[in-house]
């Protein structure tokens, strides 16, 4: 059985830099077979915060081996929590946790330290975290977790690089979100399960990842439902107990190979894809051509060389979610005619699209709402619509991947140009993906790592 340690232990160490690998990727190459999805890596790393919650044992299984659950990990070592992982299952046991504070050596790596506030404050009363990280897609202010936090009893101050926050008890309370975000519902979950009185949060996220952590949590105790109109309620109970939970499959790398087999020419049979977290990207797919199969056991998505363009606008759930937006982008370079995307959710998405304006592609970006759908970046100067014209040959080039999401579609376009492509930055797509070399390698990409 596995451990994690500490990454302050590896920082004490004296290292040499390691040298940075990067992907060798030559075009032209379908990719046919099969692949199965990991777990849920925005489920995983929530579900892993929420077993601070109680001092006995959660196991949670089918979770991805990759950079952001090791770093999640390394959190919890580091306040006093044991780790282990074996295969897919990994074991949280919290039942000593020693400090109410997040190392500032966490800064930066990824979002998760401000989830640990409302378990922390249940335990100490008391918590401590660093400044986020992630990817830099846009603002991603924390705005909407402090004013929720504040609003059931939570004193927050921000000093420096980091948030400390009080509260001797944590209080139920009604909160209406200025906008659906997934990390401020689950900040508010994850208080409110063990406060004092009923929590209602309106206007909430429901995504299938949000889900399942209330399956998570209500397995360990908790009282909570989803009502109508993006209702969340949740009743205080005095305690939580240890669970056992199964991560659900993970619909962005489901939707990331469904892409890379329409573009390269292919045929993959995604295992573990569910209908029920795809629909808006299954209706689009089928909407510009993209032939599929539902299976009990997954999803075969094939191709064709008659990709037509659409008009696509990014939501949060149930509508086409943001982070399919950078691998469907590719699919319309490729489609025949003028295509728009309208990016609601995050106002810096499209930053990637300029090496795929490198490689050939004729993407153009607009500060107008090409869309119908309102938009919070309306009349604001964000370039957040894009007009992608195809189809376009795709010249292989030496580009870094900037963001997690965007990752995964320069490999597809790497897949797809002509020549051989150098893909830097790789760590990054490592974060999310899992194995990603070896799955692509074993579905004929010529890829290979220097």
């Amino acid at each position: 059985m596995a451990f994690y340690v500490s990454l302050r232990y590896h920082q004490r160490m004296p290292t040499k830099q390691p040298k940075e690998h990067a992907y060798l990727i030559q075009g032209g190459k379908p990719l046919k077979g099969r692949v199965k999805v990991a777990g849920a890596k925005n489920a995983a790393t929530k579900e892993l915060v929420a077993a601070l919650l109680t001092d006995e044992k959660v196991i949670l299984r089918n979770v991805p081996n990759i950079g952001d659950v090791d770093v999640t990990a390394e959190m919890l070592t580091d306040i006093g929590a044991k780790v282990s992982r074996r295969g897919d299952q990994v074991t949280v046991d919290a039942s000593r946790l020693k400090s109410s504070k997040v190392s500032e050596a966490f800064s930066g790596k990824n979002r998760i330290p401000i989830l640990f506030l409302g378990p922390l404050l249940h335990r100490f009363g008391e918590a401590v975290i660093p400044s986020l990280g992630g990817c830099s897609i846009g603002g991603r202010t924390v705005d909407f977790h402090i004013e929720a936090l504040q609003k059931m009893g939570v004193a927050i101050a921000c000093e420096g690089k980091t948030y400390t926050a009080r509260a001797k008890k944590l209080k139920g309370a009604v909160i209406e979100l200025p906008f659906p975000s997934v990390g401020a519902t689950e900040n508010v979950m994850l208080s409110a399960v063990l406060a004092e009185g009923t929590t209602i949060i309106r206007n909430a996220a429901m995504e299938p990842e949000i889900v399942d952590l209330a399956m998570l949590l209500q397995s360990m105790g908790a009282l909570i439902k989803l009502e109508v109109n993006r209702t969340w309620v949740i009743e205080g109970v005095g305690g939580l107990h240890g669970a056992s939970h199964h991560v659900i499959p993970d619909r962005i790398e489901a939707a990331s190979f469904a892409a890379a087999a329409a573009l390269t020419g292919g045929e993959i049979f995604v295992e573990d894809a569910r209908q029920v977290d795809m629909l808006a990207y299954l209706n689009a797919m089928r909407r510009i051509g993209v032939p599929y199969e539902v299976r009990d056991d997954g999803i075969l998505f094939g191709s064709t060389d008659n990709l037509q363009p659409i008009v696509v606008e990014t939501d949060v759930h149930p509508g086409f979610m943001t982070d399919w937006q950078q691998p469907f982008v590719m699919l319309l370079t490729q489609a025949k005619g003028v295509s728009i995307v309208h990016e609601t959710v995050y106002e810096n998405r499209f930053g990637y699209t300029d090496a795929l304006r490198q490689m050939g592609a004729n993407i153009q970006l607009h500060h107008e709402c090409l869309g119908s759908k309102p938009c919070r970046y309306q009349n604001r100067d964000y370039r957040h619509s894009a007009i992608i014209v195809g189809p376009t040959p795709l010249q292989a080039a030496d580009i870094r991947i900037p963001d997690l999401r965007a990752g995964f579609s320069y490999l597809i376009a790497a897949l797809v140009a002509k020549g051989q492509s150098k893909i830097t930055g790789i760590e990054i797509i490592e974060r999310g993906y899992e194995n990603i070399f070896g799955k692509l390698k074993k579905l004929g990409a010529g890829i290979k790592v220097i």
